[in-house]
């Protein structure tokens, strides 16, 4: 079923919306604390102060009646719908709301039908708000791009992941990208005691011991949302009627038993993934066994492939330790096949040890430097003709041809004959790649 804000028996830019002056009569007790107690002004708002206050990019986009597209690029509960509620109120457009989950390319080319209407006969300029941007495919995506360019909407955009791999070039070279950070502990706290306080939320009707609230503040990891449903959750255990030793004061213990086993913010795909494991890398390369310790842990409690670390630690082995320690890379892949044969939670010690051990490992990129070094000269030379002392020459034709002339073995020969024969293309045959660097271990003499 599809789901639409507007009406063909309705006025052009006179719909009830979702984000309208309306909608704070339509919040009920039935609803959750989260949605009951949504702030609809920017001063109510806590956290992003470099993008909320007086001369912050927010705050100007919202003082121009929202003149730009923009896209709002953040965790789950760091304030994106709460920010287009605000402009919504505060910005003198008409503003209509879609979700990429639930809406698709008919409802919202309906949509800039309308705005094009509302245009047409003097109405007010559009701001579309979309939901889950990244769900649209590149067609619904690109079915948006004349009408941002030519001003038919303004689009605000909200993405939990990031624009650059999930919202197509030309769309988002139309728009300004405003990333919103996870709230710090000293905002959920904030936000916690206001909806303490707020009359649509819980009114003072209980009270809430410090301790719990950090602890709620710690455990919502900088999610909002979060923080709000397991305070819910903490006074609904708190006030049980059918528990005797209920009362009006939530404690660290109601918190505790409400969270129960919290989940670490993490996700197999996404932007928490990439930037956990590269800071388990950059950790190693820093040869900080600690810091790589630690996000191990925080990867592996994740509930994080094992496989996809071992295969990380195979690639450190011989780009980051390389030939300063040859034997790292044997070390990983009997990592890889112990993990593997193991299976978790025992895996940990032994992924464990090939950390601290390739933390502590002397370091070298010496090889990795000289493929890319060679990687450069092949890019210009892909099609240079292999040198012809080089060819193979299994037929007569062939070494009629000249395949192999010149060739020696050095096994059966001088080397240093062999050395007057260019192995490469001749525009890049002096060419040096690899450069020995003070940790390689090396059985053969120093390389010049």
């Amino acid at each position: 079923m599809r789901s639409s804000n507007r009406s063909n028996r309705v006025p052009p830019g006179m719909q009830q919306q979702m984000f309208d002056d309306s909608g704070k009569h339509l919040r009920h007790s039935n609803m959750p604390l989260a949605a009951r107690v949504r702030p609809e002004k920017i001063e109510n708002i806590y956290g992003h102060d470099e993008l909320l206050d007086g001369s912050g990019p927010l705050s100007y986009f919202i003082q121009s009646n929202g003149s730009q597209s923009l896209i709002l690029w953040g965790p789950p509960g760091s304030g994106k719908t709460t920010l287009a509620n605000i402009v919504s109120s505060a910005t003198t457009t008409h503003f209509v709301t879609l979700s990429a989950v639930t809406n698709n390319l008919a409802d919202l080319r309906q949509e800039i039908t309308y705005a094009k209407e509302r245009i047409a006969a003097g109405g007010l300029r559009t701001i579309l708000f979309i939901d889950e941007l990244h769900r649209f495919n590149r067609s619904q995506q690109d079915g948006l791009l004349p009408h941002v360019e030519s001003g038919t909407i303004t689009m605000i955009g909200a993405t939990t992941e990031n624009p650059s791999f999930h919202v197509v070039a030309p769309l988002l070279s139309r728009c300004r990208v405003f990333q919103l950070t996870s709230l710090n502990e000293e905002a959920i706290i904030q936000i916690l005691c206001d909806a303490i306080e707020n009359e649509m939320g819980l009114n003072n009707a209980v009270s809430v011991n410090e301790d719990a609230l950090a602890l709620i503040a710690v455990s919502a990891a900088g999610d909002a949302r979060v923080a709000l449903n397991t305070l819910e959750a903490s006074v609904g255990i708190a006030t049980d009627g059918n528990n005797e030793n209920n009362h009006d004061v939530v404690t660290k213990q109601h918190v505790e038993f409400a969270l129960h086993d919290p989940v670490l913010r993490y996700d197999r795909k996404g932007d928490y993934h990439f930037d956990t494991i590269s800071a388990f890398i950059k950790s190693l390369r820093f040869s900080d066994p600690d810091s790589a310790l630690y996000w191990l842990a925080r990867m592996l409690e994740a509930g994080e492939d094992p496989q996809f670390i071992s295969r990380r630690l195979i690639i450190f082995a011989s780009e980051d330790i390389g030939l300063a320690d040859p034997s790292a890379l044997n070390m990983a892949v009997a990592s890889q096949q112990a993990t593997y044969f193991v299976g978790m939670p025992e895996a940990r010690i032994i992924l464990a040890e090939i950390t601290v051990y390739f933390a502590l490992a002397k370091k070298s990129n010496s090889t990795y430097e000289a493929y890319n070094r060679a990687l450069s000269d092949v890019e210009q030379t892909r099609n240079d003709d292999v040198p012809m002392h080089l060819r193979n020459a299994p037929t007569s034709l062939m070494k009629e041809l000249g395949y192999g002339v010149g060739y020696k073995n050095p096994h059966s020969n001088d080397l240093n004959e062999q050395n007057s024969l260019s192995n490469r293309p001749e525009k890049i045959a002096k060419n040096k790649y690899y450069f020995q660097k003070k940790n390689d271990q090396l059985d053969s003499e120093e390389i010049d």
